[in-house]
């Protein structure tokens, strides 16, 4: 059982209070997630090009000369630190910063994109909202989960959202029976995955239909015959 929540702004005056209301709309749903929990916020588009939230386990250790690390590598970028995470803001590509992080397995990747930041971790929600001053972010649109695991460990991995694209990312409140068969699919046409969680194959398995063209609808539709089980999911894509 785990909580889901979505909101898109159409009224530009109230794209500075995203984070408020999204933070108010992730501690309702408290019951439904005590574990863990995450949001994506979609804001403003990185001056750099190409924007990373990357997680790490030792922030005060990775984190402290990141930037520096990075330029010693020719990557030239932009770091703002946020507790447990970091925005990497770059006009490098970003398989150039992954591949960097290749041999720091304290270090992972959230998201990627033009616009989206991702942050999750465990504990309550109220305190991921606080820990990262999401109340303060601003944006056009936004997705979060609460997580009450039931089949996995407390991890902040195997909190959501999930991305497996640019500007893609992906909340699920329920079960998949069919994901390590999907998995080793999606494993074969390229796709990577960070955890063994059912709802990462769901993302996974969404950005691997639109990169063959199809729509967020037409992929939508694709998972009611492809996906086994029960699953409620809430996608944010740059657009929506």
């Amino acid at each position: 059982m785990c909580g889901i929540v979505g909101l898109f702004l159409k009224d530009r005056t109230l794209e500075p209070k995203l984070g408020d209301m999204l933070s108010d709309m992730l501690i309702t749903m408290t019951d439904r997630g005590p574990d863990s929990a995450g949001i994506a916020i979609y804001g403003a588009a990185s001056a750099k090009g190409t924007k990373l939230t990357i997680q790490s386990s030792a922030p005060e250790t990775d984190f402290a000369d990141l930037a520096q690390k990075l330029a010693s590598s020719g990557i030239q970028a932009d770091v703002t630190v946020k507790s447990t995470h970091a925005v990497v803001e770059t006009e490098a590509a970003a398989d150039e910063v992954r591949a960097f992080l290749a041999d720091k397995p304290s270090m992972r990747v959230m998201g990627v994109g033009d616009n989206v930041e991702i942050y999750k971790e465990t504990g309550l929600p109220k305190d991921v909202v606080e820990r990262f001053g999401v109340r303060a972010m601003g944006g056009t649109h936004g997705i979060g989960h609460t997580r009450m695991a039931t089949e996995s460990a407390v991890t902040t991995l195997g909190a959501h959202p999930f991305s497996t694209g640019p500007d893609q990312c992906l909340v699920h409140n329920g079960s998949l029976s069919n994901h390590n068969n999907l998995r080793r699919e999606l494993v074969r046409s390229g796709m990577r995955f960070e955890t063994e969680n059912d709802s990462e194959v769901a993302a996974a398995y969404l950005t691997s239909e639109m990169a063959k063209g199809k729509d967020l609808g037409a992929a939508l539709e694709g998972a009611l015959g492809d996906l086994d089980g029960f699953f409620t999911f809430v996608v944010g894509t740059k657009s929506g």
